[in-house]
């Protein structure tokens, strides 16, 4: 198998369109219901981060960091993770997880969360959070809910998640 030529850069408004196609394809129209969409949807854009991965000048993947609070503790809810299918199983995914935890440790965030499946994320460092331990404003499968620590706080966090604004 080839190597491929992967850059992970910060997203711009000129990706827009094409990771929303992208959304669409990977997760369809139901995605707006989801919990974590509307997480994403109420917190501050202008402090939400997204990066995209490229191989030459197709954009191959996706992921977005929104700024979310715990009490005091600042924190990041990851997602949606996504990469053209074509491209999976290629290390973009890891690629752009790894640049998300490196903006997230740069800007003192003291954790990451997200809503995914374990046995993926688990291999990057997440950690399913104990039953009742943070609750998010909407329902969520407790099995999938997902937490990095990135400080002391951050493996400590307990309470209700709320968008920063």
């Amino acid at each position: 198998m080839n190597e491929l030529s992967i850059t992970i850069d910060a997203a711009n408004a000129a990706d827009d369109p094409a990771i929303e196609k992208l959304h669409q394809r990977a997760f369809g129209p139901g995605r707006f219901a989801r919990t974590a969409y509307r997480i994403r949807e109420q917190a501050s854009a202008a402090e939400s981060l997204g990066f995209v991965a490229r191989v030459g000048s197709l954009l191959v993947g996706s992921v977005q960091l929104t700024p979310v609070r715990l009490g005091e503790a600042r924190a990041f809810m990851l997602g949606p993770l996504t990469v053209e299918p074509a491209f999976e199983k290629r290390g973009i995914g890891a690629a752009l997880l790894q640049r998300c935890e490196q903006a997230a440790r740069a800007l003192k965030s003291d954790a990451i969360l997200l809503v995914g499946d374990e046995p993926y994320y688990g291999r990057h460092g997440y950690k399913r959070v104990p039953m009742g331990r943070i609750t998010l404003p909407g329902p969520v499968d407790p099995g999938r809910l997902l937490i990095l620590p990135l400080t002391e706080t951050g493996a400590s966090l307990s309470g209700p998640l709320v968008p920063a604004r």
